[in-house]
């Protein structure tokens, strides 16, 4: 057997490995039962419906009509917390009119007016390893993630400070719209978060008269969504490539190697909605007010296909990561070129995995530190 072939499935387990300790660390309950029924289209649980397969989850998105500020949702969550107007429950002009505002800052020209504020932060915060230092990935990426929000956003606050906010309010969130038990006072520690971000972004609106409050209050969404979206995608994504052993594709095929890590990591594992109308997913019976669970994971077959950036996914498949039709994220440009400059940054060193550490209250399945060191 060629040693090159057996090293690089070694590496590849290791890497699937690693990667599923962020999954059974944050939401063990859930995951487990997923992975249960995943061998079923969709599979009926009560008043839950679970989509698991690549055509059920188009259903959930696209057929069945969706109860965007029920309880139990994300947008029912946001309007609860933060007063209600948001991009994740508004319906009809006023969700096209949300899109629509952040169609420049998020369009091509707008994320490369942005590029520079993460490629500076990340010349100075990966340097240490030119010197043979380790680095916390998972800091860096709070640091980039909350600076270009910031920014993004026409906010005057520490990159970091807001991170930690945005963090925080989804991780105090979460027991809220995720299927499982519930802490007693999780209700009154969602609320503490959520205003604590809500205050923060107030204030750092407040040089600016013609800022509405609705203005902040779509701000502290974005934000939540935002950055931990990327504190959870871009150190798992750094992992891969350090265990599986990715990183020259990175100086080769790299549009080919952020396509198939982003499939692989799926930093939005699920969305829970709930269905507005009757309907059916994959041939399963959908009644008003039953919650779905839309697998993207599943949907994505990133729980048993490994990533290849040698094939990756046909598009139409991979850009399931970032939804489908009207419920397609808008940040998707952004969230591809910031995970191409950051491996790109990474990739001539080198660097393996030190230690990682799975984040255990985070929203998002993701590590609270991911410490590399270069081999090069």
């Amino acid at each position: 057997m060629d040693a090159r072939a057996t090293a690089g499935r070694a590496g590849m387990r290791r890497a699937r490995r690693r990667d599923r300790r962020v999954y059974l660390a944050g939401h063990p309950i859930l995951f487990a039962l997923l992975a249960a029924t995943r061998r079923r289209p969709a599979v009926r649980l009560g008043k839950t419906v679970l989509a698991h397969s690549r055509t059920a989850y188009l259903d959930g998105l696209l057929r069945i009509p969706l109860d965007r500020t029920a309880e139990g949702t994300t947008g029912g969550a946001a309007g609860r917390l933060t007063g209600g107007g948001l991009l994740f429950d508004q319906e009809g002009d006023d969700h096209r009119s949300s899109r629509r505002g952040l169609a420049d800052a998020l369009s091509a020209d707008g994320v490369e007016n942005l590029r520079p504020i993460w490629t500076n932060l990340l010349a100075e915060r990966i340097a240490p390893l030119a010197a043979g230092h380790p680095i916390d990935l998972v800091d860096i990426a709070a640091d980039l993630a909350g600076t270009t929000t910031a920014t993004m956003l026409n906010l005057d606050i520490s990159g970091r400070e807001l991170a930690a906010a945005a963090r925080d309010a989804a991780a105090a969130g979460a027991r809220e719209h995720l299927p499982g038990p519930r802490r007693p006072g999780a209700r009154r520690a969602a609320e503490a978060a959520a205003a604590h971000l809500s205050g923060l972004i107030s204030a750092a609106h407040s040089g600016a008269p013609d800022r509405r409050d609705d203005d902040s209050g779509l701000a502290a969404m974005l934000a939540v969504a935002a950055i931990n979206t990327t504190v959870a995608a871009l150190p798992r994504a750094a992992a891969w490539c350090a265990d599986a052993g990715f990183w020259p594709y990175a100086e080769t095929a790299l549009d080919a190697l952020v396509t198939e890590l982003l499939r692989a990591t799926t930093p939005t594992p699920l969305l829970p909605r709930v269905a507005a109308a009757p309907g059916t997913i994959a041939g399963c019976p959908v009644h008003v007010g039953d919650r779905l669970i839309l697998i993207a994971r599943h949907a994505l077959d990133a729980h048993r296909t490994d990533p290849d950036p040698a094939a990756p996914a046909p598009p139409q498949v991979a850009q399931l990561v970032f939804g489908a039709g009207p419920h397609a994220c808008p940040g998707a440009r952004l969230a591809r070129v910031q995970m191409a400059d950051t491996l790109a940054t990474l990739a001539p060193y080198r660097p393996k995995v030190i230690s990682a550490r799975p984040d255990r209250r985070s929203a998002l399945p993701g590590w609270s530190s991911l410490i590399l060191a270069p081999t090069r």
